[in-house]
């Protein structure tokens, strides 16, 4: 048979198929083998194991694969295996830029070794993350990377008895699932309020977003700037504000006017994010409140636009791609059956000083 009229001939089956209401509505192996003129076992040799058969068998398969568009059934093959190369990553939003350098680093690292990302979003309040879990698990990826350590009870349960790599990111804890890599947002509070005492800041204020996480670097800060004597007098706590995760540049802006109302004579502002620390920039420019002279401004992130703000903000540097490229290696060394030496590792972090401060 001619091969554009075998190619008619294979089409017109598929065209049947999906007619006839069948799962099988797109092209198969079967197809591809038709088409290449070699028995299926021989076009899947062709696709999984290519020196298993001749160069010449190897064209034709490759051929028909391109003639017909046709993807292997990764599923199938897995099931064999018992390795998907997919690897699951669970962030909190898809909308901030906070996390997109540790997934791509993540991405890379585990492309580099043949594996590919499968990306989710559970909510900063974790409200959608048990049912993420339960899908991603089910479909046993050969490694899952999650932002944060507060699971519940269930999804550590879950999560340990599925048997998969687990990597927990962005924290620390002495007890996580499985892996971590991170670092204490306690430690940040307590370096940024030290940091702004010698200075010369006395009086303090945080901003900061309804995540847990946020929540314990705006404790820890406030915690620590009490102890130096830079909070009201005879007050237990510095002037705060929440706002919603994930944060905004009106957050920033609305949030500053709320405390300035409350306490005008706070001379710094430490902000749960860069986005929140731009917002009271402009509102304290905005107001006639010079920045450093009047009004300190420290941000978290190191956002691409930190260094470029006039003047540029002080913020707290966290290595995205340190987190990812290590949380990648961990999966990739748990996946071929190897140990990993130091599963918890904290990777610091850095205050990057700039003339916002």
């Amino acid at each position: 048979m001619e091969k554009e009229t075998l190619l008619d001939a294979v089409v017109a089956d598929v065209t049947a198929r999906r007619k006839g209401g069948r799962k099988t509505g797109g092209f198969t192996l079967r197809d591809v083998a038709k088409l290449a003129g070699v028995a299926p076992i021989t076009a899947s040799r062709a696709l999984n194991t290519p020196d298993a058969v001749s160069a010449k068998v190897l064209q034709k398969v490759q051929a028909a694969v391109q003639q017909t568009g046709y993807v292997p059934n990764l599923l199938a093959g897995a099931l064999a295996s018992q390795k998907s190369r997919l690897v699951a990553a669970v962030v909190p939003t898809l909308s901030g830029p906070m996390f997109l350098e540790t997934v791509e680093s993540l991405t890379d690292t585990l492309a580099a070794a043949g594996y590919q990302v499968m990306l989710g979003q559970s909510g900063y309040e974790n409200s959608r993350e048990d049912a993420l879990l339960d899908a991603i698990i089910g479909r046993r990826p050969d490694g899952i990377v999650l932002t944060g350590i507060n699971r519940s009870a269930q999804a550590r349960r879950r999560l340990l008895a599925s048997g998969i790599p687990v990597v927990e990111t962005w924290d620390l804890t002495p007890t996580p699932v499985d892996m971590l890599v991170g670092f204490s947002h306690e430690k940040i509070g307590i370096a940024v309020a030290q940091y702004l005492h010698a200075a010369g800041r006395r009086r303090v204020a945080a901003i900061g977003a309804s995540d847990d996480r946020s929540r314990r670097r705006v404790s820890a800060f406030s915690q620590e700037a009490v102890r130096l004597g830079m909070a009201p007098a005879g007050a237990s706590e510095i002037p705060s504000c929440e706002v919603a995760a994930p944060t905004t540049l009106g957050n920033g802006r609305s949030a500053l006017t709320g405390l300035l109302a409350r306490a005008p004579d706070i001379d710094a502002v430490f902000c749960s994010s860069d986005m929140l620390a731009l917002g009271v920039m402009i509102e304290a420019q905005a107001s006639g409140i010079s920045i450093p002279q009047q009004l300190a401004v420290i941000g978290l992130g190191d956002l691409g636009f930190s260094r470029d703000l006039q003047p540029p903000l002080t913020t707290v540097r966290i290595d995205g791609t340190v987190i990812g490229r290590t949380a990648a290696r961990f999966i990739i060394a748990r996946s071929e059956g190897k140990s990993v030496a130091e599963p918890v590792c904290d990777i610091g972090f850095t205050i990057i000083e700039r003339a916002s401060v």
